[in-house]
């Protein structure tokens, strides 16, 4: 026990229920987007029944709505791509389910595998391809929802690519 403290603790708080704040039916914070996108991924249960692939273009779907955010599924086969667009005044946190995706910026280009989670601040111009060999499934998350996608130009940096190292994400 600390004795240069005149505080003590007896039990465990989180045993005190009525000392608590009572957890928000909806997210409302970037930190809460992000457990909501955790939640959803780790249900594969819920998601990957509704998974369907489309040769001509990627394949998308509304998964969840809630006050102010889009829950949204994404399959992508090998070569398929976004096209360089950012989400107007959304932002966003976009989640790797299967595959592996990259992540093209005026910066250079990241590798988005399974479980890390990349959040998106409203404006953030990029492209994402699949470009491995293997199909690809995302979750994305927006707040407030999706209502547009302005097409972009990226600024590449003076590397190649080839040059360019692809970073991994957390």
């Amino acid at each position: 026990m600390n004795q240069d403290s005149d505080l003590q603790i007896a039990g465990d708080l989180l045993e005190v229920q009525h000392l608590l704040r009572p957890a928000p039916e909806h997210p409302s914070t970037v930190a809460g987007f992000v457990r909501l996108a955790r939640t959803v991924a780790a249900d594969r249960a819920r998601w990957a029944p509704l998974v369907a692939y489309d040769a001509t273009s990627r394949w998308y779907h509304r998964l969840e709505t809630g006050p102010g955010y889009e829950v949204w599924l994404l399959s992508w086969l090998p070569g398929q791509g976004s096209g360089a667009h950012d989400h107007g005044r959304s932002a966003g946190v976009m989640t790797v389910l299967d595959g592996a995706l990259t992540e093209h910026t005026p910066g250079g280009r990241d590798l988005l595998l399974p479980g890390r989670h990349r959040v998106v601040a409203p404006g953030h111009a990029h492209e994402v391809v699949n470009d491995a060999l293997e199909p690809a499934v995302s979750l994305h998350v927006y707040f407030p929802g999706l209502t547009s996608m302005p097409v972009r130009t990226l600024e590449r940096s003076a590397t190649t690519p080839a040059e360019e190292p692809a970073r991994l994400t957390h």
